[in-house]
């Protein structure tokens, strides 16, 4: 008999979308997840790191989060969850209950523990996966996300990076459960990390990477014999270095607007002994709508035009939770300080909820070399040719005659002051 998994990650129960709370698409995505696991029969649960947004997180995350896995539990008997700490996750605090969770056939791994030797513990990071019926089917290599100092050490400077820590920790690990595997037991491998060529969500605020993919690892951390790695950290569902068994599930929920048509998703994968894993995306229903208006920028005119169009609110004021999230592109050609006010009187009636103004502005191309200017030079230039230098290059524009008024007249100003010091 094979072994179904389900491959989540990145749940960020707690967050907030540009101040709005996210607690209705955590809960339908929750209750979704618990009818997809009943209807497939799946085995095992994995949660691939974040599942909190925050390190603290709050009563009502922590509830939701416990009320799930007690309800997933009581309505699929035998079901076992896999949980590895992310960076977003305080390691102590979602290992704490582990004596409770037990109970719920739940394991967290949030510290890489050592032995009194000082030694990596390596049983800790390697779970028998069981089926419904309790049987061993595989093994898991728990790893939660590393930090400085979790990994083997070693005495080689060269190879003492993280990078190379990191690749140690999954080699080691591996050789670790060959040992202690029986013959046709597969082993998978969990990690919360970017590995190199994953692609990142455009705009999103919670994905930590380091610039320059100083923390990224490749593909070949994985050992070639492990028959899947469920890795979590990057938001977009995706397969890395090109192998169909190293995947990122993705979020459950959207991140960014850039994902306005990105389709979220879990994995499920199917093991059978020492053949090759299936592997089959399920979509997540999306519960609340990303709206752009417009979708490409627009004048201010235009904007207020199409916000005109928007729906009108519900009669029934308990549906205002689901109201989709907007965000307003707008393309500006000279300031407009007035524009917010317009957008929130033209949506006061309408079944949004204003999220971000982005405003756009004219490309304008620009001949000739760049010349370095010295110091000396500078003191030549006029400030108002500075100003509407500027200008243009923002609005691509002239300077109005009113800005250049108040820009002359607040100079007069300071030359007075000045003379009177």
């Amino acid at each position: 008999m094979g072994l179904k998994i389900i491959h989540t990650a990145d749940w960020h129960l707690g967050q907030t979308f540009f101040g709005y709370d996210r607690q209705t698409e955590h809960t339908a995505f929750l209750h979704w997840l618990t009818n997809t696991i009943t209807l497939t029969k799946a085995d095992v649960l994995f949660i691939a790191g974040d599942v909190f947004d925050v390190a603290n997180p709050s009563a009502a995350a922590q509830r939701q989060f416990f009320r799930f896995l007690k309800e997933i539990n009581q309505s699929n008997p035998g079901l076992q969850v896999v949980v590895i700490a992310g960076n977003h996750d305080s390691a102590a605090r979602l290992e704490a209950p582990n004596p409770l969770l037990e109970e719920l056939n739940t394991s967290v791994t949030g510290v890489v523990k050592r032995t009194d030797q000082g030694e990596i513990d390596f049983d800790s990071l390697l779970l028998p996966l069981r089926n419904r019926e309790g049987s061993v089917q595989a093994w898991c290599m728990a790893v939660p996300f590393l930090r400085q100092g979790d990994y083997p050490p070693t005495d080689d400077k060269e190879n003492n990076t993280y990078v190379a820590g990191v690749d140690r920790m999954y080699q080691q690990l591996f050789n670790h459960a060959r040992d202690k595997k029986e013959p046709g037991q597969p082993v998978v491998a969990m990690g919360h990390l970017h590995v190199m060529g994953a692609e990142l969500s455009d705009d999103d605020r919670s994905e930590r990477v380091i610039m320059g993919g100083l923390e990224a690892v490749t593909s070949n951390t994985f050992h070639p014999a492990l028959a899947y790695t469920a890795l979590g950290h990057i938001h977009k569902a995706q397969r890395v270095g090109g192998r169909e068994n190293i995947r990122y599930s993705g979020s459950p929920l959207p991140m960014s607007f850039s994902e306005t048509n990105y389709r979220h998703q879990v994995v499920m994968v199917e093991l059978d002994g020492d053949n090759p894993a299936r592997i089959e995306p399920i979509l997540i229903p999306q519960t609340i709508e990303l709206i752009r208006v417009p979708k490409v920028p627009a004048i201010p005119e235009e904007v207020i035009a199409a916000l005109s169009e928007l729906p009108d609110k519900p009669l029934l004021e308990d549906e205002a939770h689901l109201a989709p999230f907007l965000e307003v592109r707008v393309l500006l050609t000279e300031p407009a300080p007035g524009f917010r006010n317009q957008v929130e009187e033209a949506i006061a009636g309408k079944f949004v909820r204003l999220t971000s103004i982005i405003p756009s502005y004219p490309r304008r191309e620009h001949g000739g070399e760049e010349v370095a200017l010295s110091f000396h030079d500078l003191q030549k230039i006029d400030p108002l040719d500075m100003v509407k230098r500027t200008y243009e290059n923002k609005y691509a524009n002239e300077l109005p005659e009113s800005i250049e008024k108040l820009f002359r007249e607040v100079v007069q100003e300071l030359n007075v002051k000045q003379e009177a010091q």
